[in-house]
C-alpha cells in the first residue's frame, strides 16, 4: 500500500564542482529527526560521490554510476530504486537524487513527473552554483541559463570566496535570469534544510513548463538527441592503485595538470609514516583541498581518483598517474607530505608546518 501522503524527490544539480556533495552531506549531518533517502548519480565507473556519503545514510542510498542519469541510466532502473527506498519499511520522508554534474535536469524532472509510482512525487529542483566559478561557467557553458529556469530553488555556494560588490551582482543577474526563484547565498554547502523539504508548487506563472508539458515530453525522451547535452563534452578516466602514490610526485601532477582537467575527485594513500591516513582530495579548476581521515573497517589501502575533463588525453594521464606509484613509502620522509598539507583545512603536527596555502582550497560536486 502506498503512503497517505507521497515522498517527495528532490534533484540536487550543479555543475561540476558547484559543492552538491558538501550541501547533500550537510542536509544529513543536520536532517533532525528527517529521515532522507539519497541517490547518487556519479559521472565515472569509480562512485566516488556515493562512497562519500555512504556512511551517513547507511541502507538509504542507491547509486547509479557509469553515466548520465538523464542519459546511460535507464529509466526503469531509477523507477525501480525509487519504488525500493519508498517502501513503508524505510519509512522515508524525503528522497535527494544528486545527479551528475553533467546532468540535463530538465530530462530528470521529465523522468520523475512521468514517474507511476504513487509513493513518491516531485519534488523539486535545487541548482548548485558556484559563486567564484559563475560568469566562467556561463560563458563555457550556455545551458547553464536554461538550467536555471527550471530550478525552484538557486544556492549561489562558495559565496564566501566573492567580495560582497561580486556577490551582489551575481545575485542582481540571477533575479534577472530566474525571476520568482529563490537565491540563497552558501558557503560549504551550509543552507538550512527546511528549504528543501517543503517545496512550492510548480506553476506556469514561474515561468517554467507546467507538469502536462513535463508529461507530454515524455514519452519521447528515450528518443531525443543528447547529442547538445554538457556530459558529451566531457570524458572520464579512471585510476586505481594497490600501490602507495608518492607525495611529492603526485603534487607535482597536479601542479602541472592541463587546463582541460577540470575536475578531479577521489581518495590517495600516501602511506608515509605519521600519514597514513585516507586523503579524500577535490581539484576543480585551480583550486585544490585534500581531506584526510580514518580508512573504513576492511576497506583496502589504495588510491582510487576520477578525473573529468574535455579534450584531456586519458592514457596520457593515467601514464603521469602511474610515474606517482611510490615503491618504499614507509622510507619516506615526512616532509615530503608538506606540498600536500597545504591543501588541507587543519593544523598540521609540530615540527613539520607547511608553508601558508598557496591558493585557496576548493569545494566538492
Amino acid at each position: 500500500m502506498p503512503s497517505v501522503q507521497p515522498i517527495p524527490v528532490v534533484v540536487l544539480a550543479g555543475f561540476l564542482g558547484s559543492g552538491k556533495t558538501t550541501l547533500l552531506n550537510h542536509l544529513l549531518a543536520h536532517r533532525g529527526g528527517t529521515r532522507i533517502g539519497v541517490v547518487v548519480n556519479d559521472f565515472g565507473s569509480i562512485e566516488i560521490d556515493a562512497m562519500s556519503v555512504a556512511g551517513q545514510v547507511g541502507d538509504s542510498m542507491v547509486s547509479l554510476g557509469g553515466g548520465c542519469l538523464c542519459c546511460a541510466v535507464d529509466g526503469s532502473e531509477l523507477d525501480a530504486y525509487l519504488e525500493k527506498l519508498s517502501a513503508p519499511v524505510h519509512r522515508i520522508d524525503v528522497i535527494v537524487i544528486e545527479a551528475s554534474g553533467l546532468a540535463e535536469p530538465q530530462e530528470m524532472i521529465r523522468m520523475l513527473v512521468a514517474n507511476e509510482n504513487p509513493s513518491i512525487r516531485y519534488g523539486g529542483l535545487v541548482q548548485v552554483l558556484d559563486a567564484a566559478e559563475f560568469d566562467a561557467t556561463r560563458a563555457a557553458h550556455p545551458e547553464t541559463d536554461r538550467h536555471l529556469a527550471v530550478a525552484d530553488l538557486v544556492v549561489l555556494n562558495k559565496a564566501d570566496r566573492v567580495d560582497t560588490a561580486e556577490l551582489a551582482r551575481i545575485e542582481s543577474e540571477l533575479t534577472a535570469l530566474c525571476a520568482g526563484t529563490p537565491v540563497v547565498a552558501a558557503d560549504h554547502g551550509r543552507i538550512d534544510p527546511e528549504l528543501l523539504f517543503d517545496r512550492r508548487p510548480w506553476t506556469e506563472t514561474r515561468g517554467q513548463l507546467s507538469f502536462e508539458d513535463l508529461l507530454s515530453q515524455a514519452a519521447d525522451h528515450d528518443q531525443a538527441d543528447h547529442s547538445g547535452h554538457a556530459h558529451t563534452l566531457y570524458e572520464s578516466t579512471e585510476f586505481v592503485s594497490e600501490q602507495a602514490l608518492s607525495p611529492r610526485r603526485f603534487i607535482d601532477f597536479l601542479d602541472r595538470r592541463p587546463t582541460g582537467l577540470y575536475r578531479i575527485k577521489g581518495f590517495v594513500h600516501f602511506g608515509v609514516p605519521g600519514h597514513e591516513e585516507r586523503y579524500e582530495v577535490h581539484a576543480v579548476g585551480r583550486f585544490l583541498r585534500f581531506v584526510p581521515g580514518p580508512w573504513g573497517r576492511g576497506e583496502p589501502r589504495r588510491s582510487q581518483l576520477v578525473l573529468i575533463g574535455s579534450g584531456t588525453d586519458g592514457p596520457a594521464l593515467l601514464r603521469e598517474l602511474e610515474a606517482c606509484r611510490e615503491r618504499a613509502p614507509q622510507l619516506a620522509p615526512p616532509e615530503s607530505m608538506w606540498g600536500v598539507l597545504r591543501y588541507v583545512d587543519r593544523p598540521v603536527a609540530a615540527g613539520t608546518e607547511p608553508e601558508p596555502y598557496a591558493e585557496p582550497d576548493c569545494e566538492d560536486v
